[in-house]
């Protein structure tokens, strides 16, 4: 793992040195804000990968060395000689699942930070066609939004009862947020209150309201889900889902993959188990290549659900869930056709 960190980081240093030399990013934050905060993310993303090819070397040399045979042949079962492959791989996932939750989300606030000043200086700030629900019974639309200038304009905010009727309507050529008094200036206000049968307009060219609303509530850019830790990263959900935002689905896919992810680690152990612990003639050689093509497939697996989940109709959770299981499943056969 530290040699392809090594490999990953060379790469990466020739691809951004441009951006670094560019904007001026001093050595020490390039080492300790950005790649020293790549490399937790970078180990928990392959740690799968890499636990799984040292349970296939080591496992294949005991094969090739006769142990397992000498193991078994003692009396010991082969269920027996899983649990420390088990007890091994619960460990590791729960490591992995705290750093996913916790930890990392940590260390990449710094280097977010890091690519936003060096890196990528040209974020988007402005949104077009925004429709949102801040609060239960609310709806807000506005034609477009400036982050800089954190100016709306052809805004509409209508509040509705329980009943779904429309109580209040306030329709503006242009919002702007004033950050003194946190309220907004409001252009051409038109405010109309529908209380049963009788109705109340009021009009004003300039005036200041709250209107229950925030900068970060147009601001797309202002929320990073991988700087959120996973209770922070579940009311985010929650609000988003509130909103009506169609950027749940990607939280959730984030808020799934920290809980589940970290399955694959026991079930890669399982499959590398089962794989190598017969005597072949290609020795570790073949039961690598066997290893890291079922560890491939499952990370492509693994994306290739995201997507669909991203762009189909694939709920989050089963789309996180169902290459899990499926090489679950494949780990389940690979144990009971294995050699006892």
């Amino acid at each position: 793992m530290a040699l392809i960190i090594v490999i990953v980081i060379t790469f990466d240093v020739s691809e951004k040195l441009d951006d670094f030399l560019g904007n001026h990013a001093p050595l020490s934050a390039v080492v300790f804000d950005y790649y020293l905060n790549f490399i937790p993310e970078f180990v928990n993303m392959y740690s799968p990968l890499f636990i799984f090819i040292s349970v296939i070397f080591f496992t294949s040399k005991m094969a090739g060395n006769t142990e397992i045979i000498a193991i078994l042949g003692s009396g010991i079962s082969y269920r027996r000689m899983l649990r420390p492959y088990m007890y091994g791989s619960i460990l590791v996932a729960l490591i992995v699942l705290a750093l996913g939750c916790f930890v990392i989300p940590v260390s990449n606030r710094t280097k977010v930070e890091f690519d936003n000043r060096y890196i990528h200086t040209m974020r988007q700030s402005y949104y077009s066609n925004i429709h949102l629900q801040p609060q239960p019974g609310v709806q807000v639309y506005a034609e477009s939004y400036d982050a800089h200038t954190l100016r709306a304009t052809l805004f509409h905010r209508d509040e509705y009862d329980g009943e779904r009727h429309i109580k209040e309507r306030i329709t503006c050529s242009s919002i702007t947020y004033d950050t003194a008094s946190r309220m907004w200036n409001c252009v051409d206000l038109c405010r109309h209150v529908v209380n049963g049968k009788h109705e109340r307009l009021q009009f004003a060219t300039m005036s200041q309201q709250s209107l229950g609303l925030s900068p970060e509530d147009f601001d797309k850019a202002a929320q990073h889900i991988e700087t959120m830790n996973s209770i922070q990263l579940y009311r985010h959900i929650q609000r988003e889902r509130l909103r009506g935002s169609k950027a749940v689905v990607e939280s959730l896919i984030e808020f799934y993959q920290r809980l589940l992810n970290p399955l694959s680690i026991i079930v890669m152990t399982f499959i590398g188990v089962g794989v190598s612990s017969r005597k072949t003639r290609g020795g570790i050689g073949l039961n690598l290549a066997i290893g890291i093509t079922l560890a491939f497939a499952l990370i492509v697996f693994m994306k290739v659900s995201t997507v669909f989940a991203v762009n189909g109709s694939l709920p989050p959770f089963l789309a996180v869930l169902l290459p899990q299981a499926t090489f679950g499943l494949i780990a389940a056969q690979v144990i009971h056709t294995a050699p006892k």
